[in-house]
């Protein structure tokens, strides 16, 4: 049997991807499917999440075991997940902005014998933009060139008590007690 899902985000409504998949295929084969459709960098870690009806995670599916309790992509067989029409996952695929995918079980097809699943058989709209740390950092000082100096022997040592006021340092934050009492100039 031939299992279709419909992909959306909630940054672009022009944006749409229908997949299929085997039902004897897995949330890693799904998560390829969405890689290589998205053209996302395969390095970032992503998760998908068995979701209620109001699109609330619940349990999770991760690349790799994550230890006691955990559960991977590739243990995730479609047939064993998947129990009704209309269940919903969630791929997040941008886990320091919270960003995710919205997946949609919409039911079953018959498998054609020409195609080779998983496909993507709908594809509308700019797939949202994959987080990679770094990525403006090192196109804006990518001829940034760092040097590891040992003739800079003129440069004062810091002590650690320098760094931290100590009780001779109040009269001179006296002006700080009132706030009333700064001209612009000592802002």
């Amino acid at each position: 049997m031939v299992y279709r899902f419909v992909v959306l985000t909630d940054e672009d409504e022009a944006f749409i991807r229908e997949f299929e998949f085997l039902d004897s295929q897995n949330l890693l084969d799904f998560h390829n499917a969405l890689q290589e459709e998205l053209e996302f960098d395969r390095s970032q870690i992503a998760s998908f999440y068995m979701a209620t009806d109001n699109w609330e995670k619940e349990e999770e599916f991760t690349l790799f075991e994550m230890g006691a309790g955990s559960s991977t992509m590739e243990n995730a067989v479609l047939e064993d997940i998947i129990f009704r029409k209309n269940q919903k996952l969630l791929y997040v695929f941008d886990f320091f902005n919270d960003r995710a995918l919205f997946i949609e079980y919409v039911g079953e097809v018959k498998e054609e014998d020409d195609r080779e699943y998983p496909v993507c058989t709908a594809s509308k709209g700019v797939p949202p933009k994959q987080v990679t740390f770094g990525s403006v950092s090192h196109k804006k000082y990518n001829n940034l060139v760092v040097t590891d100096d040992d003739d800079d022997d003129d440069d004062e040592e810091i002590v650690d008590d320098e760094i931290f006021f100590n009780a001779d340092d109040e009269e001179d934050l006296s002006d700080f007690d009132n706030i009333e009492s700064m001209d612009e100039d000592d802002i």
